[in-house]
């Protein structure tokens, strides 16, 4: 059984360590510690690894879902063996979930894989927390993390690295909630 992890994010260095690319920072960090090489394909970059597939979508958060069913259709994954890796405003930074279907909270990268796949895929919401003024939203997303934030995402990508880590090794996703 193969499972296709989907890191989101936006393509290009402007948006390179911003609060919406945790997704692809996951993902490259994964990739580096274990050394995976991406390649173009899919409407983005996949790698390989151990009878698992990784994908970073390049169509631009607000497409991700171009991606995700052109490799889900491709590699034949089921809907609930993809697990999409996502920025979430309603969670504090450092708190992570992981949870199957559920609402997509107004997430664009979310409502555009949903309306081409379903929902009933797992997620693997990562906490950014919210700005103080709501009307700030977009600004925020696509701002870069602190270097006092950074500080934790850094503990973000090893606890989730690590979890991905384990769901290839035991086969299995459950509900989480992990409070760093």
């Amino acid at each position: 059984m193969s499972y296709l992890f989907v890191g989101l994010g936006n393509p290009g260095e402007r948006y390179k360590n911003t609060r919406h690319n945790i997704g692809f920072m996951v993902l490259d960090y994964f990739a580096k510690k274990f050394n995976l090489k991406f390649v173009p394909k899919f409407k983005g970059f996949i790698s390989y690894w151990n009878n698992h597939y990784f994908l970073k979508p390049m169509t631009f958060m607000n497409y991700s879902g171009e991606s995700v069913k052109e490799a889900k259709s491709n590699l034949k994954i089921p809907e609930e063996n993809i697990i999409v890796i996502h920025d979430d405003l309603d969670l504090k930074l450092g708190d992570i979930r992981i949870k199957k279907g559920g609402s997509n909270a107004g997430h664009h990268g979310l409502d555009s894989i949903s309306k081409l796949i379903g929902n009933n895929y797992w997620r693997i919401r990562i906490g950014i927390g919210r700005p103080a003024d709501k009307r700030e939203v977009i600004n925020y997303v696509l701002s870069p993390f602190s270097k006092k934030e950074m500080e934790i995402v850094k503990k973000v990508l090893e606890v989730t690295t690590e979890k991905i880590l384990e769901i290839i090794q035991t086969g299995e996703v459950k509900n989480e909630r992990i409070f760093l």
